[in-house]
């Protein structure tokens, strides 16, 4: 009967644009983040590009997460408001900054929407399907590696969680991060299907390469597709190192 009642729910719902499903770690890629999250004991979340502060006030508000978060974000406009998002939060520590593998300074391209900005330059698949992301204007950042801020911003963890999300510049902070993977269990990281910027590293690269790094993955999530044609563009990919992905 309950089943029945959630297939109506569905389709009536669908006609609006609008999806109902079960809310289980088995079957939902959120509920199995949350779940991840709090089977591994997260003590401290790294969360790199983080724009306004979206990932780290879903795990304030929706999973329930009281552990500590750094978030590293370079643009002048969205760091102001990324500091309201955390603003009276002890635990939740904000800094105006990028991840790279190379400290200096780098010129960033800033998108219409702002959380498609990037190092890089945007690609005309990209710009297809997501029209309002076209750049707007550039801005010169501070540019660190994780390697040499992982001291400073992890003292104690025990259990990390990284999250990269830089419009193509993943590869880059996975680099400038050698030393600080030996400590990182767990990675959340946003893998291009196809070329949305110009030179960066697409998911098959990017997966063998933390393949070789001893991770496994263990959950997708959907990220940023053509919402005309269909096609996927973009997925996270959540990572476990080997030896540590069956604890």
């Amino acid at each position: 009967m309950l089943m029945e009642i959630l297939r109506s729910a569905q389709l009536f719902a669908r006609r609006f644009g609008v999806d109902v499903i079960p809310y289980k770690p088995g079957s939902h890629p959120i509920a199995r983040r949350r779940r991840l999250i709090e089977h591994h004991r997260i003590d401290t979340v790294l969360d790199v590009g983080a724009n306004i502060g979206q990932f780290g006030l879903e795990l304030r508000r929706q999973f329930g997460y009281r552990g500590r978060i750094v978030s590293f974000e370079p643009l002048s406009a969205a760091y102001a408001k990324l500091q309201r998002a955390a603003l009276g939060d002890v635990d939740w520590q904000v800094l105006q900054m990028a991840l790279g593998d190379a400290q200096g300074t780098q010129t960033i391209h800033v998108a219409g929407n702002s959380e498609s900005s990037s190092i890089l330059e945007m690609l005309q698949l990209h710009e297809e399907a997501a029209p309002h992301s076209r750049y707007t204007g550039e801005e010169t950042i501070r540019v660190e590696t994780l390697d040499a801020m992982f001291d400073k911003t992890c003292g104690n963890a025990r259990n990390i969680y990284l999250k990269v999300d830089t419009q193509g510049y993943e590869a880059q902070v996975l680099r400038g991060a050698v030393r600080s993977l030996e400590r990182i269990d767990t990675i959340q990281v946003e893998m291009s299907l196809a070329p949305l910027y110009a030179g960066q590293v697409l998911f098959d690269d990017l997966y063998a390469d933390l393949r070789c790094k001893g991770y496994v993955l263990v959950g997708v999530e959907n990220n940023f597709g053509n919402a005309e044609t269909g096609q996927l563009l973009q997925i996270d990919g959540i990572f476990r190192r080997e030896s540590a992905a069956q604890s």
